[in-house]
């Protein structure tokens, strides 16, 4: 549970930074790359995948603070790649900056959802709802780049290969301990 904003604030931002970062990997064929023709989401472009996780912040924020489930129109050019990080960085900040004085009691008031009246969710579900989407989103946009051959930045600078190398020694280390 979240308990405070501070503290969840600190966790979007290492969030966001790892979107960013994935972002910023991607070839400039990315803006002009489309998964096969499907309809709904599964059929969007990495650019609009973009601008989509940059909006659904203030989807989520103007929920938290009780302003309605209201959707905001990407500031970005889904083709035009040399919009996408700076449109995750303005959202990001104006994302925090909404957040970052609202009361610690929100975190625990309960907000109705927008599809299912008389159904209602903690404040700090629905912030990690922020999270989950964004890295669900980032993940497609990840799966992509793989398919492509693209590079695809490790989660946390690590690679399976680099810690599959160290688990002999971490074996050893620990058995010596039993």
């Amino acid at each position: 549970m979240i308990t405070d904003i501070a503290s969840y604030l600190r966790f979007f931002d290492s969030v966001r930074r790892r979107t960013e970062r994935d972002v910023t990997a991607l070839p400039s064929a990315a803006a002009a790359w489309r998964p096969p023709a499907i309809g709904g989401e599964a059929g969007w472009s990495i650019g609009r995948i973009v601008g989509h996780i940059g909006g659904s912040r203030f989807y989520f924020a103007s929920a938290y603070r009780d302003e309605g489930w209201i959707w905001t129109e990407p500031e970005s050019d889904a083709n035009d790649q040399t919009t996408w990080l700076p449109w995750l960085e303005s959202s990001a900040a104006r994302f925090a900056e909404r957040l970052r004085d609202t009361p610690e009691a929100w975190l625990t008031r309960r907000v109705e959802m927008i599809d299912t009246p008389g159904r209602a969710l903690s404040g700090w579900r629905l912030l990690m709802m922020v999270l989950e989407h964004e890295v669900h989103h980032r993940s497609q946009i990840d799966a992509y780049a793989g398919l492509r051959g693209w590079p695809v930045p490790d989660i946390f600078g690590r690679s399976a290969e680099s810690i599959d190398a160290l688990q002999a020694g971490q074996r050893l280390k620990h058995a010596r301990r039993a």
